[in-house]
């Protein structure tokens, strides 16, 4: 590979890195050929994007962005891949964590370092932690489930006691009227 195409390859990881909230870096190293194939459609089926780049490559494509990255030279040893999520935040972990329950025998791939909104997680400790994540979706939806709740009850009570509220009102009315 020539300078040129290494310095092209850089730039458009640096941009990819750029555009991305959420990008994970993951060890796959000693996964046969087919263990890897099925890590990657693993991670398309979820809208995942994995790519295995060189230590070097990655390092100097963080370099280029605006977030200090350097935490992350501990864990770009060995073989690295970058796995990109561009809407949910857990969904690599996930991936990580289901692949190994599906492969039990396997303990790779292994997570090497996180970045999730430019907040970096570094090393495996925090794969659990990270994939109970809930999503930006799922947590407006949180939201708007307790928002709806104390309505629901209100309408709830009205309804269940409607035909009480309309005797109440009736044996009212005809109190005033005697």
């Amino acid at each position: 590979m020539t300078r040129e195409e290494k310095g092209t390859l850089i730039d458009n990881l640096a941009e990819k890195l750029r555009n991305t909230s959420y990008f994970y870096v993951a060890d796959t190293g000693g996964l046969s050929v087919k263990e890897i194939n099925d890590f990657r459609a693993m991670c398309f089926q979820r809208g995942i994007e994995y790519t295995i780049v060189k230590n070097t490559l990655i390092r100097k494509a963080l370099e280029q962005l605006d977030t200090d990255y350097a935490p992350f030279d501990d864990a770009l040893k060995g073989t690295s891949g970058i796995m990109f999520s561009a809407e949910v935040s857990n969904a690599p972990a996930k991936v990580i964590k289901e692949y190994r329950k599906k492969n039990s025998a396997a303990e790779k791939p292994v997570m090497k370092a996180a970045s999730i909104d430019s907040d970096l997680f570094i090393g495996e400790e925090h794969l659990d932690m990270l994939s109970s994540l809930k999503s930006k979706d799922e947590l407006i939806g949180d939201v708007i489930t307790l928002l709806q709740s104390p309505a629901k009850t209100v309408v709830s009570a009205l309804q269940s006691g409607q035909n009480k509220l309309a005797g109440l009102v009736k044996t009212l009315s005809e109190r005033e009227e005697s």
